[in-house]
């Protein structure tokens, strides 16, 4: 059975005059989060970090074309 995590991506803006950034918030299931990770690793210059925390939440900083975006794994205990 697969883990169900919360995924929050997050998309910075490098306008200087507006520094929200754009969130999505979703559930999804997998064993493998560095396969779904992987689904924003695309462009010409791509470059990705990965952390594990102690409690086991994973965070992708990743900047693909000079986009730069957070990608962050929360298992969802049942």
């Amino acid at each position: 059975m697969a883990r169900k995590y919360e995924m929050v991506r997050e998309i910075f803006n490098e306008c200087a005059r507006n520094q929200m950034r754009d969130i999505a918030i979703s559930e999804i299931e997998t064993d493998d989060v560095d396969t779904l990770a992987a689904q924003f690793l695309v462009g010409a210059r791509v470059r990705s970090k990965k952390q594990v925390l102690g409690d086991q939440t994973v965070i992708f900083e990743i900047t693909a074309d000079g986009l730069r975006q957070r990608v962050i794994f929360s298992e969802i205990k049942r």
